[in-house]
């Protein structure tokens, strides 16, 4: 027992700042997505589909203005940006994907901020792609909330600090469920923001769903949320929640109502979290900003 007691006390305090510092993430981590449209053959109607062709579950489509990515169904697996002739597409480092509404995951081509040029430059937190200078916080707590999330939001209204939670594994792979998962350790330790994973639908405020939905989980799901107290909010994590991500229904497929399609056409989606899986990052701060916790103030 005092081996163990020595051991804790040299390793010191081993929960991550987050939110009041910002994570330090690998330059190969793979974030929020950025199409560069000054570079984008496809934005300039030159007809390249080098990024949709390569794509395993279809995420990228050709709009008017150029190729669209729909983060809900999109895997991370960074093929696009590797096939990109003029390197237009990126992953870039910035892990705040989360957002209330569904519109709000489709990344569209838009212009390169450089971030020697802009104030964010100077930001020692900032994502090293100058990418996504656009979604960077301003100075200000209360900014590191999207647009899609406002101050005033629901969870703010409805929970004010306490938030548990339900997670239903719909025909998960297990890897949004272990990362989900690790919210409860020491490291992130949800705990200290009035989170936290319960047994019973009947404690839960919200309902956390992983995984395509298929056919036999479909009662399971519906009958864990009927449990759930009002008013019963769904978070979908996940390429698979979100859409069905490789499990998708494919166009055209005979009896298609039978197949994956992830939560939407079963249940109402209050927060989407995207990912495969999404990082510890990404669902941390996709959940406070749904609770409404001011940054810096857990």
């Amino acid at each position: 027992m005092w081996d163990i007691f020595f051991e804790r006390f040299w390793q010191k305090k081993r929960t991550v700042g987050f939110p009041d510092a910002f994570p330090s993430l690998p330059p190969r981590f793979r974030g929020r997505p950025f199409i560069d449209a000054a570079r984008c053959l496809g934005a300039a109607g030159e007809g390249c589909t080098a990024c949709l062709a390569v794509c395993p579950t279809g995420a990228i489509s050709l709009e008017r203005e150029g190729p669209a990515l729909d983060m809900g169904m999109c895997i991370f697996c960074g093929d696009c940006a590797k096939v990109c002739p003029k390197e237009a597409l990126v992953f870039t480092t910035d892990w705040r994907l989360s957002s209330t509404r569904r519109e709000a995951l489709i990344i569209r081509p838009s212009a390169y901020v450089d971030p020697a040029l802009t104030s964010e430059g100077k930001n020692a937190h900032a994502p090293q792609h100058g990418a996504v200078t656009q979604s960077l916080p301003e100075d200000g707590r209360r900014s590191f909330l999207l647009p899609e999330l406002p101050v005033d939001c629901f969870g703010e209204r409805i929970f004010a600090r306490s938030f548990r939670l339900r997670q239903v594994t719909a025909a998960g792979c297990g890897a949004c469920e272990a990362d989900l998962n690790v919210l409860s350790t020491v490291v992130f330790d949800i705990g200290r923001f009035g989170m936290d994973f319960v047994a019973s639908p009947r404690h839960a405020d919200g309902l956390v769903l992983t995984g395509p939905v298929p056919r036999n989980m479909r009662e399971a799901l519906l009958k864990c949320r009927i449990a759930m107290p009002a008013p019963k909010p769904v978070i979908a994590v996940g390429a698979c929640a979100i859409s069905g991500g490789l499990f998708k229904t494919p166009p055209g497929a005979v009896g298609g109502g039978q197949l994956a399609e992830g939560a939407e056409p079963h249940v109402p989606v209050d927060l989407f979290i995207p990912g495969c899986p999404p990082h510890p990052y990404t669902s941390l701060d996709g959940l406070l900003r749904f609770m409404g916790l001011t940054v810096g103030k857990p």
